[in-house]
């Protein structure tokens, strides 16, 4: 009988990641995402989450996602478009809305599939995607499952922006412009009054992924629209539901047309089951609390600044990040691996990241402050840096 089923051309690949030094086994996080957390049987300062404001296991959306799902069960049987839709839904969107500033939301099961769904619903054979060479991965898929023509431009570079507008505008009837609000991998902030300018002089639509600028830049978290102001020029704004929210979700903010036609043509709306009651209950509290208070976004920001001066300051490259996501460049992958290692063992976690998801000879550790450390645990996490960094040759 043939040994097919042996798969042994992944057998062959991942003995590769073995020998390249990246491969890895999946973390076990054994205690809820907090500041500090029990990870594979020992306690760690925690810094890799997404948990921005630290909503993870906050008591009052712990609360509410309890009390939905006394209410409404523990999932909604069904895609949106049948009955899956509760009224729990409605008031969630009705409620992003109004933080957004914006007309209308279309939420998604995840921040993947917003753009995975809303990316091949909104563009067609005869338009064309031009993307920041730097965005997200669930961009890239989304705008590959679009059957109009795509095309990058140098990251944040307008000139080269312009450059590609020029060349596409009179062969293209629709032209889309994708850039991430926030680089989830340096943390820079994208130039976005300037393409908003550059997009309306040349008859495109923006389309900003803000995952990252989402419960972290404009008043209260709403995001990188709201820091810049720019208000009904940004034609679909994307935000998730699973980082500084804390829960799981994605959306689309925008207008009442684009909500309209994302219920007949977004896919993952479509086919697959709604929203649990729990995370929308969770929801839902989450954007009240931020429309109540800027409390935790000031918290994030005051813990965010005090990190990156002290580890600047001990001489690590923090590369251009203009936000609480701090890069520890170290270049060499199995160097950076080694480094993420040797924190870990001194009770810090924070993971090593490599090519492919960041360009060869540029690993970093990614450090994600959130409102929920303390200064006394960042003071420490920093002692720690300077220990493994010393003793790596790296300071």
């Amino acid at each position: 009988m043939s040994n097919v089923h042996e798969l042994s051309f992944l057998k062959e690949k991942i003995q590769e990641l073995k020998d390249l030094g990246v491969y890895r086994k999946l973390p076990i996080l054994e205690s809820a995402s907090e500041a500090e957390v029990i990870l594979n049987g020992k306690r760690v300062i925690n810094l890799s989450s997404n948990n921005y404001l630290g909503f993870a296991n906050h008591p009052r959306l712990k609360k509410a996602a309890i009390e939905a799902v006394e209410k409404y069960g523990v999932g909604s049987g069904a895609v949106r478009t049948i009955i899956g839709n509760m009224d729990l839904h409605e008031e969630m969107e009705r409620l992003l809305a109004e933080f957004k500033r914006e007309e209308a939301v279309m939420t998604f099961q995840s921040g993947f599939n917003c753009n995975a769904g809303t990316i091949q619903a909104i563009t067609e054979k005869g338009d064309v995607i031009i993307s920041d060479e730097l965005n997200h991965a669930s961009i890239i898929d989304g705008a590959r499952l679009s059957r109009a023509d795509k095309t990058v431009y140098k990251h944040s570079d307008m000139n080269h922006l312009e450059a590609v507008l020029k060349e596409c505008r009179a062969k293209y009837r629709n032209i889309l412009i994708i850039t991430d609000g926030v680089f989830s991998m340096d943390g820079d902030i994208a130039p976005l009054p300037d393409i908003v300018e550059l997009a309306e002089k040349y008859s495109a639509m923006t389309y900003v992924d803000d995952a990252h600028g989402s419960g972290v830049l404009g008043e209260s978290g709403r995001g990188t629209v709201d820091h810049f102001h720019l208000h009904g020029r940004v034609d679909f704004s994307i935000g998730t539901l699973s980082k500084a929210i804390g829960v799981i979700g994605g959306y689309v903010a925008g207008s009442e047309t684009m909500r309209e036609w994302l219920s007949h043509r977004g896919r993952p709306l479509l086919f697959s089951t709604s929203l649990p009651p729990a995370a929308v209950g969770s929801i839902i509290e989450a954007v009240k609390l931020l429309m109540s208070t800027t409390e935790y976004t000031d918290r994030l920001w005051d813990n965010a600044r005090f990190f990156k001066e002290k580890i600047s300051r001990l001489g690590f490259n923090i590369g251009n990040s203009e936000t609480p996501i701090t890069p520890v460049i170290i270049g060499d992958e199995a160097k950076t691996m080694e480094f993420s290692r040797r924190l870990f063992e001194n009770g810090v976690f924070v993971s090593g990241i490599v090519f492919p998801t960041v360009p060869k000879g540029l690993g970093r550790v990614r450090c994600m402050v959130t409102a929920g450390h303390t200064k006394e645990q960042l003071e420490r996490a920093v002692e720690v840096f300077k220990l493994v960094g010393e003793e790596m040759r790296i300071l």
